[in-house]
């Protein structure tokens, strides 16, 4: 076990885990931020995605020790009152089926729009690697680039 104090949604967390916990359990388990979701445990179907230090990661394998001092940003704090332009492009376009994947999928969108603010559908299709077992990627990227434009 080790002590480390994590930077989470603009709020510190001081949590006692196994370096090598993966930060998917802490945020779930330890701290309670249940949005990010499990779905393989192998970092392959993107449910699991949040920001480290601005960037979409795949928590499900990355251990809590090598996070850092990075800043972690999970669906919860996306926005306060859920009005990220991505939130509002998914529910205006009505993506989700079952939503398991959601969470996973608009934080991946939004890094997406942060580094590319106007995506082309090339630079969509590289950079939303997560896995919808609904198949809804036809209005993901629909509310993609409805999110571009606002």
């Amino acid at each position: 076990m080790a002590a480390f104090s994590l930077t989470i949604n603009n709020k510190k967390h001081d949590v006692d885990v196994d370096p090598q916990m993966p930060l998917l359990w802490v945020l779930r388990d330890v701290i309670g931020l249940t949005g990010t979701k499990f779905g393989c445990g192998i970092a392959q179907c993107g449910a699991c995605t949040v920001h480290v230090g601005g960037n979409a990661v795949r928590s499900c394998t990355l251990p809590v020790g090598n996070v850092g001092q990075e800043k972690v940003t999970t669906i919860e704090g996306l926005s306060e009152k859920g009005d990220h332009p991505v939130q509002k492009a998914w529910e205006e376009t009505d993506v989700p089926q079952c939503g398991y994947c959601q969470s996973g999928q608009i934080m991946a969108a939004a890094a997406l729009l942060k580094s590319h603010p106007a995506p082309s559908d090339e630079d969509i299709h590289n950079a939303m690697t997560n896995i919808c077992r609904c198949a809804t990627y036809n209005r993901i990227k629909k509310a993609i680039k409805l999110a571009s434009t606002k």
